[in-house]
């Protein structure tokens, strides 16, 4: 008789070993001991509490576009954004706000609305506006507004329909136009209730007055309800304030993803999410209360959960971000999606790893920012490492070179950020950044421009320098607004980020 035909013990017939669990297994979690198959007591406690650790994790991650629009509903209500007819505008933003990589270089002018309360809600947007979104409470594109919106800088009316909205109208992803009571909108349907607004105007000769001027009086947001007597408009302006609108990276991130949850329609997310959000207590009409086991379990996954977003964000494995071979410089909009998909969504489904790394240090969601638009919209680039690989310190200084003729139709401008907070650096500088058309930089005899990050200005040259601070570490975006061919057949390219000193 073939020993391979004997019977396993126990049973009548052979049973393949890669079906059968042993007595003892050896994990990276411990020990795992069964009885037959049976887990014992102290395995049970193991895997249940691997389990939801591992959803805690999964929940962080999954989590953070709907955390991160929540901390920047938190902190503009602070400063007074609290109805659909104010807008806070930033004649341009420094680094005393915190605000997820954020820029010097255009004016911005933020609204958060809620359709729970206002229903459908519209927005009058003037002619010669920049880049503006709506986005959903899931960082999800509802519509682009301005030069790269269905207006194309045109300027026009635009409806915002809650998702319950009971009307006919269904227009695509991105807004359709309709006649709604004898009006002609730019139609669009959020999935949520709370929704980001954020317009964007350029300097004019180095100054925002232009900006703030079309906005403040050209921009109008009211209920639908109430066209025929729109509310009065406040604009707050909030540049040099100092708040918070960044999420939680402890405990309280759940605390605050419940709100979320809590807030918006069942909708809002796929059965699937919700039954990964669902297994850690976080779920719509229920109270968020862990215990004393969950609340320690839910605490290490969170510091886990925030450990992996740094490293997806900060030190990239995905290789669809390098934009060179054995380069430093990333993309933090990489794939060309909005919506995150790998390969095109087939075969490759939603790339999680880089939705990860986006959200964890950026915000704003728009099909604009993906596509290969020569001359129009803006690209991005960014890095975190030097020519070696090594994170920055901020007590050395370094180089970085920009050949000439950068390929950016309107201006290009290089900001650097604080790894802790992914905000503007806090230095000597209330703008650490450079831009060629507000600063006066100094140019190389070949065109070509050197830029130095340092704590100190190397030899006294304060013009082309951005300073960083000694105990601290950095990293940086170059922004190309209006890009042009050079850039995207890679013909131009900056130089790694030399260490000098």
């Amino acid at each position: 008789m073939n020993p391979s035909d004997q019977a396993t013990p126990g049973f009548n017939h052979r049973i393949p070993d890669k079906i059968l669990t042993p007595d003892n297994v050896e994990t990276s979690v411990g020990t795992l001991e069964f009885f037959d198959g049976i887990p014992s007591a102290d395995t049970l406690s193991t895997v249940f509490d691997n389990l939801d650790r591992m959803r805690g994790v999964e929940t962080f991650l999954n989590g953070i576009p709907a955390t991160s629009i929540e901390g920047i509903r938190r902190g503009f209500a602070e400063v007074g954004l609290d109805a659909c007819n104010k807008v806070v505008i930033f004649a341009m933003m420094d680094s005393n706000s915190l605000f997820l990589t954020g820029n010097t270089d255009t004016v911005y002018a933020v609204n958060i609305f809620d359709l729970s309360d206002t229903g459908p809600i519209v927005m009058d947007i003037p002619a010669g506006c920049g880049p503006g979104t709506v986005d959903d409470a899931f960082f999800r594109f509802v519509t682009d507004m301005g030069a790269p919106g269905p207006d194309r800088g045109a300027g026009g009316k635009y409806l915002i329909l809650p998702p319950d909205d009971p009307s006919d109208l269904h227009p695509p992803v991105g807004g359709g136009k309709a006649v709604v009571d004898g009006e002609t909108y730019f139609v669009a349907r959020s999935t949520s209730y709370v929704n980001l607004v954020a317009l964007r105007g350029f300097l004019v000769d180095g100054t925002p007055d232009a900006a703030i001027d079309m906005f403040t009086n050209g921009v109008k947001i009211y209920p639908l309800n109430q066209a025929k007597n729109p509310p009065k408009m406040e604009f707050i302006n909030r540049s040099g304030a100092e708040f918070n609108t960044i999420h939680a990276n402890n405990f309280d991130f759940y605390e605050e993803f419940h709100t979320v949850i809590e807030r918006e329609p069942v909708s809002f997310l796929d059965p699937e999410l919700r039954g990964l959000f669902a297994s850690i207590g976080i779920q719509k009409g229920k109270t968020f209360a862990p215990d004393e086991r969950m609340t320690k379990i839910l605490s290490d996954a969170v510091a886990i959960g925030n450990a992996t977003a740094r490293a997806l964000a900060l030190r990239l494995r995905d290789e669809s971000c390098c934009i060179y071979p054995d380069s430093g410089w990333w993309y933090p909009i990489p794939g060309g999606s909005y919506e995150w998909l790998k390969d095109g969504g087939d075969g490759g489904g939603r790339n999680l790893d880089v939705r990860t790394l986006f959200f964890y240090q950026a915000t704003l969601n728009t099909p604009a920012m993906m596509m290969k638009m020569i001359g129009v919209g803006s690209q991005y680039a960014g890095v975190s490492t030097d020519s070696a690989g090594h994170p920055f310190d901020g007590a050395k200084t370094y180089r970085l070179a920009l050949p000439a003729n950068v390929p950016a139709k309107d201006f290009w401008s290089v900001v650097a950020y604080d790894p802790q907070t992914r905000s503007e650096l806090q230095t000597s500088q209330p703008m650490p950044s450079t831009n060629n058309k507000r600063d006066g930089l100094v140019v190389n005899a070949d065109g070509s421009v050197d830029l130095h990050f340092g704590p100190t200005a190397p030899d006294g040259d304060k013009v082309n320098w951005i300073a960083t601070v000694p105990g601290k570490s950095w990293f940086t975006y170059l922004r190309l607004y209006g890009p042009l061919d050079a850039w995207f057949d890679q013909t131009w390219r900056p130089s790694e980020v030399q260490l000098i000193d």
